[in-house]
């Protein structure tokens, strides 16, 4: 391929566009909604198969079992799992994201825009706010983990291929190490927009870096 996932990776950070929203309730606890979104050149059809079809998400995502219909329980294989809400293809879904306890939300947007189609996910959690985990980590925890899924959709729908499986060294190179860094550095910027501490989230940041690179806080 004349595409690996380093070249790919360089240019993904500024690929996508990212949203925070916190809004805190007055009793300790908050809504917090991240978004990531992005131009794919590909077809809303195309898109919409890479993120709901069963035989098609390990390529870029991860294994998900169960019933991948409206109402249907999933699995997201060693992660979340949940309930279908809501399935309008190929346009948008919206499910339950259970894991470890709590329940959050996910909703999937796919839209036509220019000659490509654009795929926006929404992560929606009302929780105690600040938890520890939350000053500890900060919108990284998921922002970047949903960093790295859309980098394995841009190198699946680039290259026709699958993305690198976990293991295969690419998490220890210098190009993933960059990207995550960049990645964890943009969620950072958004929570001092959203009124964190400055020190606090950069604090966050390499907490976060730390734990996606498995290296040890700097």
């Amino acid at each position: 391929m004349s595409e690996d996932i380093s070249t790919i990776s360089a240019g993904q950070v500024d690929a996508v566009d990212r949203d925070l929203d916190i809004a805190e309730h007055g009793d300790g606890t908050a809504t917090l909604v991240s978004r990531i979104s992005q131009v794919y050149a590909t077809t809303v059809e195309d898109l919409w198969d890479a993120c709901t079809r069963a035989e098609r998400l390990p390529r870029w995502f991860a294994p998900v079992s169960g019933d991948l219909e409206l109402g249907g329980r999933y699995q997201v294989e060693g992660n979340a799992g949940g309930t279908i809400e809501r399935c309008e293809p190929p346009s948008v879904f919206k499910a339950t994201w259970e894991f470890q306890g709590n329940v959050s939300w996910i909703e999937v947007r796919v839209e036509p825009e220019g000659k490509g189609a654009r795929l926006t996910l929404e992560h929606t959690a009302t929780a105690e706010f600040p938890s520890d985990f939350w000053t500890t980590y900060g919108p990284g925890a998921t922002g970047v983990g949903w960093d790295l899924s859309f980098l394995g959709l841009a190198f699946h729908l680039a290259t026709g291929t699958d993305k690198p499986a976990e293991g295969s060294g690419w998490e220890q190179t210098p190009s993933a190490r960059e990207f995550i860094g960049a990645s964890s550095r943009r969620w950072a910027d958004l929570s001092v927009a959203a009124g964190t501490d400055d020190a606090a989230a950069r604090a966050a940041e390499r907490q976060t870096t730390a734990f996606f690179t498995g290296q040890e806080v700097e």
